[in-house]
């Protein structure tokens, strides 16, 4: 064993990733740091075998992410039967482009001779410009059609193995209608202390990545069916053309540009190029995270506030008392809390998806209750819809209309308890979902343009949780091929 121990070591510790860019000299270094995740690379134990003092760099032009790797150690295990040393190389080659091995010499000789670095401009088109703490930077946008977009995704990609938990690679090889479904958005810094006349004035700080999914959209005409339809003639059909929910897949701002507000200017960004889009139907998330999560509520949270959405919804609370039954399921109809035409005609207006405009609406009614009465919880709740105070009853409402989201969404799993037991879990849940609102309404009140964040103590209890409020945006499509199982990471 300590044998096995002085040749083995921690994946994550040795391995570091740079981005340079030329300078006189050699190249300089603009930001270093390791990844947070290699266990899809190295395996569960993120650990590499057979050397000693082992050190891999992995190096990116901060322009364009040309790469190298650069393998450095003091020992290497020799082979003993089928004990061998781990081949580096070989493993990382499913992961990079081939070109990233060549001689660490031959790389700084890129960087500083390359003249074609200085007029580099970012791939496809640019989206928008925005300043944060004195510094420039810009967002563009392509298809994943377009080589340039393809060859800096190639060489980008693995950093969502690196950063996000269980995130999962593009295959860029598909078939073009299918790379024409993807949209890849990067955010790129615009440096303008440039060191040598070979340096590019561009760095990249992250990207994002969404994909169409074409869907059915009913037509309303009161024409007969049975009338005659003509096939148009054949012609190549564009994904962009055709109706369809965006999703979100993978989302990634590099460590060293976290806290910076960047993740928060890529996702409005990204939604304003989907609400501005007239095929763009609905905008989704493909399994987030909870940074993303927040990121999110937060984002659309202020959009939904400034753009008048909010200010056409109240709940009502002058309902007859007596449909206020105890019961789980023998509830106060919706439509008595809740304008509901109207809610579907601002969800639909503002292409967000069902569960999480439910959830930004509940967010919302719940600030409009004084927090004394919300902060008591059921304790001021004896005489419910016949509570005095106005706010005591508003809370009231709130929770049942809370109740109703989640036992609608669990009522097959929730039919099969005991009704006590059935009542106790509905109304835990209702109150971590109460909990979990009150901690992003602390966040807001931070967040003053730059990523939400929660303190250790709050992902921890948010992490014990086991509410049963969890829902899956597309639970009618399932990802395939390329587009499958990609997580997002927002910070």
């Amino acid at each position: 064993m300590a044998d096995q121990e002085e040749w083995s070591t921690d994946a994550n510790e040795a391995l570091d990733i740079s981005f340079v860019q030329a300078a006189p000299g050699s190249p300089r270094t603009l930001s270093s740091f390791h990844p947070s995740f290699t266990y899809p690379i190295f395996g569960d134990e993120e650990r590499i075998f057979g050397y000693q003092s082992l050190k891999l760099n992995l190096r990116f032009a901060a322009h364009d992410l040309y790469p190298n790797l650069e393998v450095l150690y003091d020992k290497k295990f020799k082979t003993v039967g089928d004990t061998k040393a781990t081949d580096i190389e070989g493993t990382l080659k499913e992961w990079v482009p081939n070109d990233t091995f060549q001689k660490v010499g031959a790389f700084y000789s890129h960087i500083q001779n390359d003249t074609s670095a200085s007029s580099f401009k970012p791939p496809g088109e640019l989206l928008e410009t925005y300043t944060s703490r004195g510094r420039n930077f810009e967002i563009w946008n392509g298809e994943l059609t377009d080589p340039s977009v393809r060859r800096i995704v190639e060489r980008l990609q693995i950093m969502i193995s690196f950063f996000i938990e269980g995130g999962t690679p593009l295959q860029l090889d598909d078939q073009d209608w299918t790379l024409a479904r993807w949209r890849v958005y990067f955010v790129y810094e615009k440096l303008s202390d440039l060191p040598s006349p070979n340096t590019s004035p561009y760095s990249i700080v992250g990207y994002s990545t969404s994909y169409r999914f074409v869907t059915y959209v009913p037509t309303t005409s009161s024409k007969s069916t049975t009338q005659d339809f003509t096939l148009p003639p054949p012609a190549p059909i564009s994904p962009a053309s055709l109706p369809s929910r965006a999703r979100i897949s993978q989302f990634l701002i590099l460590p060293s540009h976290h806290s910076h507000g960047h993740g928060t200017h890529l996702y409005n960004a990204m939604v304003k190029t989907f609400l501005a889009s007239p095929t763009c139907m609905e905008i989704t998330v493909e399994d987030p995270n909870e940074a993303f999560d927040d990121l999110r509520d937060y984002c659309d949270y202020k959009h939904l506030l400034d753009n008048g959405t909010f200010a056409r919804i109240s709940l009502k609370t002058d309902i007859d008392p007596k449909l206020s039954a105890r019961k789980i399921g023998v509830r106060v109809p919706t439509s008595k809390l809740l304008d509901m035409p109207l809610l579907e005609t601002l969800r639909i207006k503002n292409k967000i998806a069902p569960r999480q405009f439910a959830r930004l609406v509940e967010l919302y009614l719940l600030t409009k209750i004084a927090p004394h009465n919300r902060q008591a919880g059921t304790a001021r709740l004896t005489q419910r819809a016949r509570a005095s105070d106005p706010n005591d009853r508003a809370f009231y409402y709130w929770r049942l209309l809370v109740k109703q989201r989640v036992y609608k969404k669990n009522k097959d799993v929730l039919v099969q308890l005991d009704r006590g037991e059935r009542v106790d879990k509905v109304e835990q849940t209702v109150g971590e979902v109460a909990g979990d609102y009150e901690r992003l309404l602390r966040g807001m009140e931070k967040w003053e343009g730059g990523e939400p964040s929660a303190s250790s103590s709050e992902r921890r209890d948010r992490a014990k949780r086991k509410v049963v409020d969890e829902d899956d945006e597309d639970e009618d499509e399932e990802m395939t091929g390329s587009a499958k199982r990609v997580r997002s990471e927002a910070l």
